[in-house]
């Protein structure tokens, strides 16, 4: 993914989060579906991606082979998400 991409995809974050919490400064805290997060700043928030798509890649390939889901790696995937505002199914 290249930078453009990321700056793009830090764009889409800060809209969904000034949608669903509101404007607040960077490092400030809301609450998005039960869960408590933190408006990430841009390296904050490039850090989370990272992982996130590593762990979305991994799920991905879970499903595909038609793997056992680890209860681990959905949970984290899913931590990431909610700290980037993705819902994930």
């Amino acid at each position: 993914m290249s930078d453009v991409d990321v700056i793009e995809e830090f764009k889409e974050y800060v809209r969904r989060f000034d949608e669903a919490l509101g404007v607040k400064e960077f490092g400030e805290y809301g609450t998005w579906n039960g869960k408590l997060v933190k408006k990430l700043k841009y390296d904050e928030f490039v850090d989370k991606w990272k992982e996130y798509k590593k762990f979305d890649a991994l799920y991905q390939g879970i499903l595909e082979r038609g793997d056992t889901v680890n209860d681990i790696v959905l949970k984290t995937l899913r931590d990431y998400a909610a700290e980037l505002l993705i819902v994930v199914e």
